[in-house]
């Protein structure tokens, strides 16, 4: 049995793997992961060295913990094909069990019964109880919502355990996600809206402001390569400064505004435009979005 499995074999599950390998948390003898994409796999296999199925079935079959890591248009194609893996949600048959004893002697695990699996989804919009829907009532489900910079290992990720899901099942999870920077643990699925409108969507607000910066810099005369440079560098200090500093957010914003400077100049225009604002209402536009696709 592997520890871990992944049904999808897209950008964020390459992240995982390579920091869970990078960090020692498994070895690619741990890891099993399948793929739509025949390329995909057989990319995944050359480079983690991991074994690789042909169906999502197989990997429910082989792991004992399985990551949906697939587009929510495409999840309902999914859950069907696990909910007909033989015994997810009911006893096997006894040629289930016969073909069940086929299989060598690292695949012998007995029925494939929802509450033997743990399934952690990184299904944007899709809640706990949709998926219990499909994997079965005693199945334990982990959901998480992750965001693009696990891809480099600085990531931020938040988790909400299902109801049959154990304290293991959470360290577990947290486990995973910590491998490819920090993790979370919450009590109430409903949050998992404001996560995701703020560090789930958020990276592509601060990739719009050191774009729309590097832009106006260039409109006073930067060159572009410089005025991108020192934008990306700006936003990197500034993050630094802020983690390590012992003052708030407002406390530092009056250090660097000196009476009567340019700092305070460009944020009275900021404050004229409705920055805040702005921002809150591209948030909230997020979140209500997560919500609709949960429902």
């Amino acid at each position: 049995m592997k520890k871990l499995g992944f049904i999808g074999g897209g950008n964020m599950a390459e992240a995982l793997i390579r920091g869970l390998l990078g960090r020692g948390v498994f070895t690619a003898s741990d890891l099993i992961a399948s793929d739509v994409d025949r390329g995909r796999r057989q990319r995944l296999k050359r480079n983690f060295k991991i074994d690789i199925a042909d169906s999502n079935q197989e990997v429910v079959w082989r792991a004992r913990a399985v990551l949906i890591a697939v587009k929510p248009q495409n999840i309902e194609e999914v859950l069907a094909e696990l909910k007909a893996a033989p015994g997810l949600s009911r006893a096997p048959s006894p040629d289930q069990k016969n073909a069940a004893g086929r299989r060598g002697p690292q695949e012998r695990s007995g029925p494939v019964t929802s509450e033997r699996r743990l399934f952690i989804s990184i299904v944007a919009g899709i809640t706990i109880a949709r998926l219990s829907h499909s994997l079965g009532g005693r199945a334990r489900i982990v959901r998480v919502m992750p965001n693009a910079p696990a891809m480099i290992g600085e990531g931020m990720a938040a988790i909400v355990a299902g109801p049959v899901a154990t304290r293991a099942d959470e360290g577990f999870a947290l486990k995973v996600f910590n491998a490819v920077g920090d993790a979370v643990a919450l009590k109430d699925e409903k949050l998992l809206d404001a996560v995701t409108a703020l560090s789930g969507s958020g990276p592509a607000y601060v990739y719009l402001f050191v774009k729309a910066m590097a832009d106006a810099a260039v409109a006073e005369g930067l060159p572009a390569d410089l005025a991108h440079r020192m934008a990306l560098k700006t936003i990197r200090g500034a993050e630094s400064n802020m983690r390590q500093s012992k003052l708030d957010a407002g406390e530092l914003i009056r250090v660097v505004a000196s009476p009567g400077g340019t700092t305070e100049a460009a944020l009275h225009k900021f404050v004229e435009s409705g920055f805040s604002d702005i921002v809150a209402g591209a948030v909230h536009a997020a979140a209500e979005r997560s919500r609709e696709l949960g429902r």
